[in-house]
């Protein structure tokens, strides 16, 4: 039975934590994207930390930009970058505004609106494949740019919200390197996820690009 707490929205004070906090309490949250064909919902079950100045694998590392803005804001609001030229990517922004930290949604379990998420990910075999990894999860919920800047903090209406869920107990916490990140950042523990979830995806430690001779 769902009880009216585990339906509550996160509220900006939420969100308005040091980015190591926000991230793994971001577990087990219900994220609820609103489109025009129906709603979606998605258990959060991995993600990733990315500390603005301090982390040489953030966006935000050198800088304020026109594709990073949005990371310099106020907290509880959606960061959508687009990657290697074909997919989009949904980040929650944290910290107080200014300090260009966020959590990047990695893979959840979607629990309402599987029907609308297959039509988007055809390729997924199982519904546990619908969201796991960060671009499937955003392919299966319609993220694209349009909803860079979103505040998920704007109330039940809203086109993206998170809900208070049921976040795992302590001891089904995992966390270890990023993945994909290298350099100065590689060492870093700060991909969280829930033990032995079968949405989370594989860990794939980074490969540098080879240079063209």
């Amino acid at each position: 039975m769902i009880t009216a707490i585990e339906r509550t929205p996160l509220t900006r004070d939420f969100f308005d934590r040091p980015v190591l906090e926000v991230a793994p309490d971001l577990l087990g949250r219900t994220l609820v994207r609103r489109t025009p064909e129906g709603p979606l919902e998605l258990r959060l079950t991995e993600v990733e930390a990315y500390d603005g100045p301090n982390d040489p694998g953030s966006h935000a590392f050198r800088g304020r930009t026109p594709r990073n803005d949005v990371m310099f804001g106020p907290p509880g609001h959606a960061y959508v970058y687009f990657t290697y030229g074909m997919w989009h990517c949904l980040n929650l922004v944290c910290g107080p505004a200014g300090r260009a930290s966020g959590v990047l949604l990695r893979a959840g379990e979607i629990v309402v609106g599987a029907d609308l998420a297959r039509s988007r990910r055809l390729s997924a075999r199982h519904d546990k494949e619908l969201a796991k990894g960060p671009a499937r999860l955003a392919t299966a919920l319609d993220v694209g740019r349009p909803l860079n800047g979103v505040d998920a903090c704007d109330g039940p209406e809203a086109p993206l919200s998170v809900l208070t869920g049921t976040p795992p107990h302590p001891d089904q916490v995992r966390s270890g390197p990023r993945t994909g990140v290298g350099g100065d950042g590689a060492p870093h523990p700060w991909r969280f996820w829930i033990s032995d979830d079968p949405t989370v995806s594989p860990y794939r430690a980074h490969q540098p690009r080879k240079r063209r001779t």
